[in-house]
Formats: C-alpha cells, structure tokens, sequence
C-alpha cells in the first residue's frame, strides 16, 4: 500500500479517491492534505472563529469519508468536498443564529461610541449578509469558483447564482458608499482611519 507521500509523487487525486473507495483508509491521508487548507480557510471565513472552523474541517473531512463512496467523477472532487463543508457550515450557522444576533446586539451596543478595528468592521459587513450571500461571496471571491462550480455546489442554477452575486456585489458597494447611514448599517459607529 502506498503511503500518502507516494501519492504526492506518483499518484493522482482521481488515483487517491478509487483506492478510498477500495478501502485504502491511508489514501484518504492525501485527499485530506491537498484540501485541508483550503477548507478550512473557507470554515474560518464563514464561521469567524478559529477553533469552529477547525472542528468544523474534522467533521467535514469525516463526512467525506464516510460518504466518499458516493462521489461520482462527473463534477469535480472539489466541488464535491465544497458541497459537504457549505452544508456542515450552514447548520452550524442555523443553530448559532439566535445567539449570535444577540450577542452582536450586545457588542454594538458596548462599542457603539468607541473606534472599530477594520476586523470588526468586516465581520459587521458580512453579518448584514444572509448565509446563503456569505457563502456565494466567499466561493466566488476568496476562493475564486466559476458560476458553474458554485452551482454544483449550492443546488441552484449558474444563472441564479449570476443574478444573486450581482445583487449581493450591489449590495456590498451600496454599503461601501454610506458605511455611516442606516442602510450601510454603521450608522451608530465613529470610526477613524488608522
């Protein structure tokens, strides 16, 4: 059996998936390396938080393997892995919802007077989105997908995803332009440049 190094050296990701579906548990070694970062970059940016992100990467991992046996080679593993972590993070998201707005009821309310550092500034914008906008915005800007690929993804249309990325970029610039008014959502912030 070939370890995960040999992989990086003579296989291929497409090598890797069939020996996991042969039940090559070391295989999986690789799939996991190749796509680590990447998820959990994506984790990181939808939840905020290091430590959910990070359990949040383990359990997606897992489901992949557990249900590797259902990947078919028509769309691409990528997607395929993508399409598991949306989900998984999207629960999180639901479940963590309620007590999330209130606690950020609660931090705008403490802060409402003082300067916001950028960091902050960038979680409030994403916290105006909706999770479905969040993951479209981070599919297509950070991780730099196709329409077609965050279709697959998602289970919408590539047209659909289109028209609400152009909505959701309008959105964002609309905020940009009156970050102090009720619509740019920052209406009760000072913030200074640094």
């Amino acid at each position: 059996m070939p370890s995960s190094s040999e992989y990086q050296t003579v296989g291929t990701l497409e090598h890797a998936i069939a020996q996991v579906k042969c039940g090559d548990k070391e295989a999986y070694t690789f799939i996991i390396h190749r796509f680590q970062k990447q998820i959990y970059l994506y984790c990181y940016y939808l939840l905020g938080s290091k430590e959910e992100a990070e359990d949040a990467v383990q359990d997606i991992f897992i489901k992949g393997f557990q249900r590797i046996h259902l990947f078919e080679p028509q769309v691409s593993f990528s997607a395929w892995i993508y399409k598991i972590a949306y989900n998984h993070c999207l629960d999180i998201l639901n479940r963590r919802s309620r007590l999330r707005k209130i606690l950020f009821l609660l931090k705008r309310d403490q802060i409402s007077d003082q300067e916001l550092p950028y960091e902050d500034l960038i979680y409030q914008l994403l916290d105006k989105l909706s999770a479905e906008e969040r993951h479209i915005l981070l599919l297509r800007a950070v991780e730099e997908y196709s329409f077609d690929e965050i279709s697959e993804i998602m289970d919408l249309k590539p047209s659909t995803i289109r028209k609400k990325y152009e909505r959701l970029r309008k959105k964002l610039l609309r905020y940009q332009a009156n970050p102090f008014t009720e619509e740019g959502g920052l209406h009760k912030h000072v913030i200074k440049p640094s």
